[in-house]
């Protein structure tokens, strides 16, 4: 066992610890450096002999100029631990001086008081100092508030005058728009053209007449024709073939029971445009009077009622005269009148001599009409007062009118009577047999 233990023990070697000295380390035995012919005292010794930590040890190892490792490897990676730090040095210094060099050409113009764009800026005063020096200094910023309260002012009138200039422009713009919007809305406008027909013997004349009148007028155009008691084959064909929008109605009033056929016709018209809300300008057109296209294009621009001047051939066709409203532009001042007998009425207008805004009708709360009732002709008044007891529901004065056609001089309706009472002609315009020959060939 002693022998054993002999051979166990540890052989005492260069740098082992012996009793009574010094604690040294002991490299590795299997370190490869072992071989070296040079022995260098370790790191650890240097350590223990100044009292330094391994952290110090580590930088006093790095920036010592002598190498205090024992071996040529370690000697190597510290000269590369050297030269990577003071590599990184250099470029930190350089990174440093690259990033101040945009603050250092900044314009430092903005410091000079007397600069024109100079910034506004307040003086900082001390509450430490006395109150000659605190009022100096708002005296000073009062004078330098001002001089540029003053330039603010000009160019704030100089901001405003270019701004009113701009809104005028739009204005204008807007004006101009809602002109030709105006404009637009009145060529647009419909025109409800309101006609009573009967059957005799120049109806298909009158009508196609009327029909070709309308045919030449800007659409849109809606022609009410209405008869009595049933639609007739001939009407309808008519009517088919005139290429305007046309509604055939039919009045059931029985005939023995009324005074005048006409005015339950239009009343049967004015029911359907107040049931279906038509919005446009009505005008009552006989079918035997001549109307002129310009007429129809002109009554587009009425807003609540308008009227104009009419020429008449008298009853017993000696002679035609001109009735109507006398104007001042379009302002209704007065009218002209032949018939002596008509001077009680209170509107001297004739029913071809006018025309009013459909919305009348089926709109009251719109015109501020007084009552809810109906607008309708009365079947029971005198003869020559249909037509101004008619328009005393639509309008309270002559104010209330617009006044058409150049002042109400030009005339662009005609009333004419040149039908025969007993005239005869042939159902349906068809001849169903011949006729007999009265002048034969020789």
């Amino acid at each position: 066992m002693a022998s054993i233990r002999r051979t166990l023990s540890p052989v005492p070697r260069q740098g082992t610890l012996i009793s009574g000295e010094a604690e040294r380390s002991v490299p590795s035995p299997l370190s490869k450096s072992s071989s070296c012919s040079q022995n260098y005292p370790p790191t650890g010794g240097l350590s223990s002999l100044f009292g330094l930590s391994d952290s110090q040890a580590l930088v006093l190892g790095v920036f010592s100029p002598r190498s205090s490792r024992p071996h040529d490897r370690s000697k190597q990676k510290g000269q590369v631990w050297r030269r990577a730090l003071f590599h990184f040095f250099i470029c930190f210094i350089v990174g440093f001086f690259i990033g101040l060099t945009p603050f250092i050409s900044m314009d430092f113009s903005y410091m000079n008081p007397s600069s024109k764009h100079q910034a506004l800026s307040f003086e900082v005063v001390s509450t430490a100092g006395n109150f000659q020096t605190l009022d100096s200094s708002e005296r000073n910023v009062t004078s330098m508030m001002d001089n540029r309260g003053v330039e603010n002012n000009v160019k704030l009138e100089a901001l405003v005058q270019r701004q009113e200039m701009v809104e005028g422009d739009l204005d204008n713009s807007l004006t101009n728009q809602s002109l030709s919007q105006d404009i637009d809305q009145e060529s647009c406008k419909l025109l409800i053209v309101v006609t009573p027909t009967y059957a005799r013997p120049l109806q298909a004349y009158y009508l196609n007449r009327l029909a070709f009148t309308l045919k030449l007028v800007q659409p849109p155009v809606l022609w009410i024709v209405v008869e009595m008691t049933s639609q007739s084959e001939e009407t309808a064909h008519i009517l088919r073939r005139s290429s305007v929008m046309y509604r055939h109605l039919v009045c059931k009033k029985n005939l023995t029971d009324i005074k005048d056929r006409n005015v339950h016709q239009r009343n049967v018209a004015l029911s359907h445009i107040e049931t279906h809300n038509l919005d446009g300008i009505v005008y009552f057109a006989n079918e035997e009077n001549i109307y002129s296209v310009d007429l129809f294009e002109q009554m587009r621009r009425i807003r609540r009622f308008g009227t104009w001047t009419v020429a008449k051939q008298t009853w017993d066709k000696s002679r035609t005269v001109v009735e109507g409203p006398v104007c001042n532009g379009t302002q209704v001042i007065g009218w002209h009148l032949n018939g002596l007998s008509r001077r009680f009425r209170r509107f001297h207008a004739e029913l071809l001599g006018f025309a009013f805004n459909s919305t009348i009708l089926w709109d009251p709360k719109r015109w501020h009409r007084p009552t809810l009732e109906p607008i309708r002709q009365i079947d029971t008044v005198k003869d020559g007062f249909q037509a101004s007891s008619f328009i005393e529901q639509l309008v309270e004065d002559e104010s209330q009118m617009e006044g058409l056609l150049q002042d109400c001089s030009k005339i662009m309706v005609w009333e004419l009577n040149v039908e025969s009472y007993n005239s005869f002609y042939p159902q349906k315009w068809s001849m169903m047999n011949n006729l007999d020959v009265i002048a034969p060939l020789a």
